[in-house]
């Protein structure tokens, strides 16, 4: 089941943030990320904040598909009030969840004119919806990019259909390659495809045809991710129980070097620990605003935003949600202010995963020594060092989190 939000401090009925909070609103990048919690079915890795029909009826309270999109539109209207008159046109917009494709496509298009209408959109906007492969055809996507979507994200994880039975996707193989050609056909500029590595039972032969099929669907984006067994998840249990083996760190790297080595021969060059892309342009700007810490607001049950150093979230059931913005208030639930420390710390955890790496200036005198000690050790580029940042080499990225916690000590 999805995780519990953390604890934080009571937010104003009416949402409003610190003064401290808007200062320099206007000259920082601003993001929408909309989350739609709803799913066919309910995958058994899974911990995100999502609902499937069943459950919602299970627990005994209404939380309508039907009706989702004006709560959105809702908290987006709320969103301009809070934000005042120095908010920026909007550089970015992510639908996540969930399965935002469950719902029709004019209730999407109806969520981003809401910003549209209330912020504007900055010119060349970035606008991207996840989707389920089986959730989409031909004149759903025709629908989508003539109502303004202009990337789109298709949950593909693996070519195998053992693989994906083990993780409860109930997608055709083949399905995701059709989707990719389906989604340029549209118009769609960019497309992503998600891959999940690490499932058990998965080979390493496996794995590799997983990456061919996704290469050679053309898309310009890939993200591969390590199956994560989290904790109260189906997979958890089923692994807890000895049913199922837990992969191993040493099986993880491998499955790494596999996806860097048949994506960089392909022509896509990594940009961030887990994401490849062809061009600059691929690569997925809203990602890159939280990565290089700007302000966005999530819409939405359980959704987080940031904006100048404040970061809240939302209530996590929809009925919750929904009842929030019936009342007239805001959906947030707590919120915490960020020390310049905390920033510093954070600014470390998340810009060192880039391909650019973070300012040495920014460690203290013992996480540069620890980074003298990671560049020796092969982990940190020699070039970018030279020039004042540390970034992670191949072997550096294989032990990412490692390298971090040594940077922030």
């Amino acid at each position: 089941m999805p995780s519990a939000l953390p604890d934080g401090e009571p937010v104003p009925s009416d949402g409003s943030l610190p003064a401290h909070a808007l200062d320099g609103l206007g000259s920082r990048p601003l993001g929408f990320y909309l989350h739609v919690p709803y799913c066919a079915s309910r995958c058994g890795y899974c911990d995100f904040n999502t609902y499937t029909a069943t459950e919602l009826r299970s627990s005994g309270t209404v939380a309508s598909q039907e009706t989702y999109a004006d709560n959105v539109v809702a908290e987006v209207r709320l969103a301009r009030r809070v934000l005042g008159a120095d908010a920026p046109p909007v550089r970015t917009v992510f639908l996540g969840g969930g399965t935002p494709t469950l719902l029709p496509a004019r209730d999407l298009v109806r969520m981003l004119a809401a910003i549209r209408d209330e912020f504007g959109l900055a010119d060349g906007a970035e606008v991207t919806t996840e989707a389920n492969p089986e959730s989409v055809d031909p004149a759903y996507l025709a629908e989508l990019r003539e109502g303004g979507y202009n990337r789109i994200s298709f949950g593909m994880q693996s070519a195998r259909p053992h693989v994906l039975q083990l993780l409860d996707r109930h997608h055709t193989p083949g399905r995701p390659e059709a989707c990719v050609a389906e989604a340029r056909a549209a118009g769609f500029e960019h497309v992503n495809l998600d891959l999940i590595y690490g499932t058990p039972g998965e080979s390493d032969d496996d794995w590799r045809a997983s990456l061919d099929a996704a290469i050679g669907a053309g898309p310009d984006h890939v993200s591969a991710y390590s199956l994560i067994v989290e904790e109260g998840t189906r997979l958890a249990a089923r692994v807890g129980r000895g049913e199922l083996p837990m992969i191993d760190d040493d099986v993880h790297a491998d499955r790494y070097l596999i996806a860097e080595e048949a994506l960089s021969a392909a022509g896509y060059s990594w940009y961030e620990v887990s994401n490849w892309s062809t061009t600059p342009e691929g690569r997925c700007r809203h990602n890159e605003l939280y990565w290089t810490g700007g302000d966005w607001w999530g819409a939405g049950p359980g959704a987080h935003s940031h904006v100048g150093g404040v970061r809240w979230w939302n209530a996590k059931h929809p009925a919750a949600y929904a009842r929030a913005l019936a009342e007239h208030r805001t959906p947030a639930q707590g919120r915490e202010r960020l020390t310049a420390e905390d920033r510093r710390v954070e600014r470390i955890l998340l810009e060192l995963r880039l391909a650019d790496g973070v300012p040495l200036d920014l460690l203290t005198p013992a996480g540069r020594t620890a980074a003298a000690r990671a560049l020796a050790d092969g982990l940190l580029a020699p070039a970018h060092y030279d020039h004042g940042r540390a970034a992670l080499t191949l072997q550096g990225r294989l032990l990412a989190d490692a390298v971090v916690r040594d940077l922030v000590d």
